[in-house]
């Protein structure tokens, strides 16, 4: 049969392996490449490629001369091979505890750029053996949530070495100004993200806030950088200081707003309303205020500074200009299309493969619905692999030289593996992945409900482990640095993880931002998961009768009620918890999300999206709570409007005008 390129790919990586001596270029062209090339000239510039293929993989072509020939450059008589440990991930052995780490760790990245890479990292040590499965401790699921697209974008252009392009809302100026910028790291301090490279236009190292970002970013691909030796993002966050504590005069509306109204430092009667009290918050961040501030709409009024109340303004200026735009025609691909579909590739498919014969190895016998499962593939997709695999082996193509896989009764088996049997080493981002997930635990695993001991030293080890196992390309975690996940709220983390061990009720006071009031409730908590340090627990409410999710900074207090848990509704066993759970009451809303706002279809669960030429998104969101929409639209500035239904789109127009009447600042075109 013709061999695909991902044939090619493998039966080349096989022969190179399984060779002492070397095989010169007309055995490889001949038994690997007798249906791919058609001339010498064909062939060579295949065989070119596929060897920087297989170099990405990490597997170094060895060059071999004929000594006869006295060192000369001789294409006939050069011979080529790869050494059998060339690139083989290092055997690895971790225990429970470390096993429970780890996967605490892996899971932070659940949607972020990292969280393929994690996942392929944790893939490669169970294709090793070395992996214990685990459970997560009283269902703990922590994860971040990095700026969104932003933070895809640079990691994507960081690993490939390429400038970065966007605009930037200065903090010295406070205009905005277009920037390239060499990406050298990112991290995560006083609860934003941080770009920190080398500024072109500036000729200087600077660091940029994502939120502060007012473009997608995109990515130069026509020039390149190496970054500085031994670079280290902590380091140069380690040596950034917090914004200075400043104070926003607000007018906000009597009895309104009480989130914001626990935070004042002082209230007295706004001296033009009588309906509005004129209250001051604390602040650091204009911009991150100013998102909040933007979505209260005309409940609030910022009175100074002026640059937090140009920030608002902004936001709701952006958030009528979208909604000023052309319409756009509404049309969606196959139902439950993944949004932002990446092609996959023969180097794609190489690498599940290059994981797939160790798994095989090392678990025997399993399901091949299980192993496919295990890999997030289709049943399809996997006896497609399976298919190529058992046509590939050694250039002499005898039975015997050929990988041997049979799946009888829909259990799958491997007899020959053809030194295949122990997964490649990380790659640089699979590195990064791990060990900074690992950085960001802090004492989380004791505070899910591992021993102290335990947990700290697991966490050590596992650090130790790793970072030899992966060898060079542990250096890329240096220029990956996130604050930790472990929350503040650690007397109600525990409380809950307690509650949830134990199968006891919780009574629950508890202020909802929505609604704008304090409610009281009994509560069967279900598990605890987070975006940053940002927690909720999932636990079924009674007052509701049904689930629910819940903030821990919201929670005002919470003690247990004496009852066991009454549970005839169970939380859906998917990975991760959803923060928001769907129901046949929600309201259908079809949004248009530039590509700066692309992520908040992945955030909010999108059931359909549909690509835009411009790379932003037509996403179907379902929302529980319609009353809340204005306030989505306004907070996320720019990023998105509703296209349908027609009467939410001018409820959240009408929101907009009315919050920059207040500013004298109308919009241009009136809703309806």
């Amino acid at each position: 049969m013709s061999a695909s390129r991902t044939e090619r790919l493998l039966n080349l990586l096989l022969a190179l392996l399984n060779t002492k001596v070397g095989l010169p270029r007309a055995v490889l062209r001949e038994k690997v490449y007798h249906d791919s090339a058609d001339n010498d000239v064909a062939f060579g510039r295949m065989f070119e490629r596929d060897k920087v293929d297989l170099k990405q993989f990490g597997f170094e072509i060895e060059t071999l001369m004929d000594p006869r020939n006295f060192g000369a450059d001789d294409p006939a008589s050069t011979r080529y091979r790869i050494g059998k440990d060339s690139n083989r991930l290092p055997d690895v052995s971790l225990t429970t505890a470390e096993s429970t780490v780890l996967l605490l760790a892996a899971q932070l990245w659940e949607r972020a750029a990292l969280g393929t890479a994690a996942a392929n990292a944790v893939r490669k040590l169970q294709a090793a053996g070395g992996f214990t499965d685990v459970d997560l401790p009283a269902g703990v699921q922590p994860r971040i949530k990095p700026a969104g697209q932003a933070f895809d974008d640079v990691v994507a252009a960081m690993h490939g070495k390429h400038p970065v392009r966007f605009g930037y809302l200065a903090v010295s100026t406070g205009r905005e100004e277009v920037r390239e910028v060499e990406p050298w790291g990112l991290g995560s301090r006083f609860g934003q993200w941080y770009l920190a490279g080398w500024d072109r236009g500036r000729g200087a190292k600077r660091l940029f806030r994502l939120s502060r970002m007012t473009t997608a970013v995109s990515v130069v691909t026509t020039s390149s950088f190496q970054p500085p030796e031994g670079f280290s993002a902590r380091a140069e966050l380690d040596a950034l200081n917090e914004l200075p504590v400043q104070q926003a005069i607000l007018d906000v509306d009597k009895d309104r707003l009480l989130a914001l109204r626990k935070r004042a430092v002082s209230v007295e009667a706004a001296p033009d309303a009588s309906s509005r009290d004129r209250i001051s918050v604390d602040f650091r961040d204009p911009e991150q205020l100013a998102e909040e501030l933007a979505s209260y709409g005309p409940h609030t009024k910022v009175a100074g500074p002026t640059e937090l109340r140009t920030a608002v303004v902004r936001r709701l200026k952006a958030a009528a200009d979208f909604d000023d735009s052309p319409p756009i025609l509404i049309e969606f691909p196959e139902a439950g299309r993944a949004p932002r579909a990446r092609k996959r590739t023969s180097e794609d498919q190489l690498a599940r493969m290059l994981q797939l014969v160790p798994f095989l190895v090392h678990h025997q016998g399993l399901h091949i619905q299980q192993v496919a499962d295990h890999f997030g593939i289709s049943r399809k997709a996997l006896i497609d692999d399976l298919k190529i695999l058992i046509c590939s082996g050694l250039p002499e193509g005898y039975p015997d030289d050929l990988l041997d896989i049979q799946w009888e009764n829909d259990h799958v088996y491997i007899s020959e593996h053809l030194d295949l049997n122990r997964p490649v080493r990380f790659s640089e981002d699979e590195a990064a992945a791990l060990l900074t997930g690992l950085a960001m635990l802090g004492d989380l695993p004791a505070l899910a409900g591992m021993l102290e001991d335990e947990s700290g030293s697991a966490l050590e080890s596992v650090t130790i482990k790793l970072t030899g196992a992966a060898g060079q390309a542990a250096r890329l975690a240096g220029s990956v640095s996130g604050q930790s996940v472990a929350p503040e709220q650690s007397q109600a983390f525990a409380a809950i993880t307690r509650a949830i061990r134990e199968g006891q009720q919780l009574r629950l006071k508890y202020f909802s931002l929505q609604r704008d009031e304090v409610t009281e409730r009994d509560v069967d908590p279900l598990r605890l998961y987070s975006l940053d340090n940002t927690w909720y627990f999932e636990a079924y409410c009674h007052s509701k009768a049904g689930i629910r999710n819940f903030r821990l900074d919201r929670v005002e207090a919470l003690e247990a009620n004496g009852r066991a848990v009454s549970m005839p509704a169970t939380a859906g066993q998917d990975f991760p918890a959803r923060l928001f759970t769907p129901s046949d009451d929600d309201v259908l809303v079809v949004l248009q999300l530039t590509r700066q706002g692309a992520g908040l279809a992945d955030d909010y669960y999108a059931e359909r999206t549909a690509q835009l030429p411009d790379g932003g998104l037509v996403a179907e969101v379902r929302f529980g709570n319609a009353e809340w929409l204005p306030m989505f639209v306004s907070q996320h500035g720019g990023s998105v409007r509703i296209l349908e239904p027609g009467h939410l789109q001018q409820e959240s127009r009408a929101w907009v005008d009315a919050a920059l009447a207040q500013y004298n600042s109308p919009s241009t075109t009136k809703a309806g």
